[in-house]
């Protein structure tokens, strides 16, 4: 009962997840392996109408290990791989570990001045890269430590015609295609041609990912995760869910999330991997053609984030089209709508959950759970193995209802911030991970965000969450995505604005005046917002979410 009463969320988890989890002593790579004694034949990955078997993926990526070990890849040495959701980034970020190399996830989309930062930061030697992308780095190269490129293309694992057809359309498209012929650039599949590797054994505590946090605070920093972090992981989602039992070897992944953000990367590709499933893979995250890999393949499971979800409910005839396959979908990387959550389960039938995450923790902490009851609005409770309090401003844990910065402890918590010792400290205190989230728990043990740190609005000395606010703009029917920031204000120090996107159908029907008046139904005075902007879309990550920071910007330059 002790236990209960000291993590009151433990009385509320679902019949049959353990309060704890035991995490064993194995390299992530060990999951691959696995899966491929079990399920040989069983297709592993899916790209475009190309498929790999779990066995021909086990042997792919230990020929990439030894290619890698050829090139002078030693353990402990940073590969950053750049590529987009493909086989190639499976084969390559597996690959790696196999070598005993640590994956530096890059996002595609940098731009070369991130590009040089994130390569500098992470002393990375080795960079695997597409073709397209290269241009980027060849911008940067003389600045960074990478000593050797590996190239792949898109074509390199399409099906005939396709392979044959891609370069034509990406020579009509503009893209560069091939790399220099020089030393230091090897192509991806000269690597594949290798003798498979013997797998390096690591320590669970050796590190396996250099995980690269958004940067909103200036410079992103590397999270360091070692095996056992991501491994922890991949156990807590599997031991949360006692309904994915009877799919093991025989779900369906939509790997839609990048990979190269660790949301998509441990809840798509390593626990799709650990649980035999076939991972569909999208290079990017379009609606349309999530829609139709959910039809085509009888999606079972569909990760995402909550502008993916607001992007199912409007796609156009979605109530016709066969969605029925997908059981469940973990929302992430940003707060869920009540209403889009609403929307979407009538569409599905599907169970939509909340949860939370974080870089620094490989990412999960918390979720709604998947039979019990979902408190809309919340994140849910902790994970098994997984403690979590709300702290005041001197770290003194406070009662339930009250808010304050939600701090974690748990076996997915990184070892600290790659080369930054007071980051880490200011961050992370006798094992507890301080997220720089607002946050409240209730009797139940249910957490709530109530904002970012940085994110909360002050304005004549009240504050305003823009989540709070956010929730009533999607109240409204004409509301199709809302973002809120706080603006300087002479009088009030800052001010509520809001920038909306309006369904299709309703805009040029519905005015400024409308939504404030709404609002005022709907909320306190002080937390209505004065600005009301209608724009004809948001500004957004590449893994979805909105960003805030760069609508205060935008309105900042405009006001001069």
């Amino acid at each position: 009962m002790d236990q209960v009463r000291e993590k009151p969320w433990l009385a509320h988890y679902d019949p049959g997840v353990p309060p704890e989890i035991q995490v064993p002593d194995i390299p992530l790579w060990r999951f691959l392996e696995e899966s491929a004694r079990r399920f040989p034949q069983n297709v592993a990955l899916e790209f475009l109408g190309k498929t790999l078997s779990y066995q021909e993926l086990w042997g792919l990526a230990r020929r990439f290990a030894q290619g890698l070990k050829d090139l002078g890849v030693r353990p402990g040495d940073r590969v950053a791989i750049m590529l987009p959701n493909s086989p190639q980034f499976v084969i390559a970020f597996y690959g790696t570990l196999l070598a005993g190399g640590v994956g530096v996830n890059v996002n595609p989309l940098y731009t070369p001045r991130e590009l040089r930062h994130q390569l500098a930061d992470a002393g990375a030697e080795t960079l695997v890269i597409l073709d397209h992308l290269l241009p980027r780095y060849l911008e940067v190269e003389k600045e960074v430590p990478v000593k050797r490129v590996v190239v792949t293309g898109i074509k390199d694992f399409l099906p005939f015609p396709k392979n044959l057809l891609y370069p034509l359309k990406a020579k009509r498209d503009g893209l560069p295609l091939g790399f220099p012929k020089r030393e230091g650039f090897h192509a991806f599949a000269e690597l594949l041609k290798r003798p498979p590797a013997e797998p390096h054994v690591p320590d669970p505590e050796d590190l396996a990912l250099l995980q690269y946090t958004g940067g909103t605070t200036g410079l992103s920093k590397g999270a360091m995760l070692t095996h056992k972090n991501l491994v922890a992981n991949v156990l807590q989602i599997d031991a949360w869910d006692p309904t994915s039992k009877d799919l093991v070897g025989k779900g369906v992944m939509l790997g839609a999330l990048p990979f190269f953000h660790v949301y998509g990367m441990t809840v798509a590709m390593n626990y799709g991997l650990f649980s035999g499933y076939k991972i569909v893979l999208l290079p990017r995250p379009e609606i349309k053609a999530i829609v139709e890999a959910i039809e085509k393949h009888q999606v079972t499971h569909f990760p995402g984030v909550p502008t993916l979800y607001v992007a199912f409910n409007n796609f156009p005839g979605i109530e016709k089209r066969n969605v029925k396959s997908i059981r469940i979908c973990l929302s992430g990387a940003a707060p869920l709508p009540v209403e889009v959550a609403k929307r979407f389960e009538e569409l599905t039938g599907a169970r939509l959950i909340e949860g939370y995450g974080l870089s620094e923790a490989s990412p999960v902490t918390h979720s709604n759970p998947v039979l019990g009851l979902i408190k809309k609005g919340s994140i849910g409770m902790p994970f098994p193995s997984v403690d979590a309090k709300v702290v005041d401003e001197e770290g003194k844990e406070l009662p339930p209802g009250e808010v304050g910065e939600l701090a974690v402890k748990g076996p997915n918590v990184m070892k600290g911030y790659w080369n930054r010792p007071e980051e880490t400290q200011k961050t992370l205190k006798d094992g507890w991970l301080f997220t720089g989230d607002l946050a409240k728990m209730d009797e139940d043990g249910y957490f709530y965000i109530v904002d970012r740190k940085k994110d909360m609005i002050i304005a004549g000395g009240y504050n305003i969450y823009p989540r709070e606010v956010e929730e009533v703009l999607y109240q409204h029917e004409a509301v199709q995505e809302a973002a809120v920031v706080g603006v300087p204000d002479p009088y009030r120090g800052e001010t509520v604005a809001a920038f909306l996107v309006l369904k299709p159908e309703y805009q040029g029907k519905v005015s400024e005046k409308d939504i404030e008046r709404f609002c005022r139904q709907n909320l306190a005075a002080y937390k209505v917002p004065r600005i009301i902007q209608f724009r004809e879309s948001l500004p957004k990550s590449s893994v979805g979410k909105i960003l805030r920071r760069e609508l205060r910007e935008e309105f900042a330059k405009k006001q001069g």
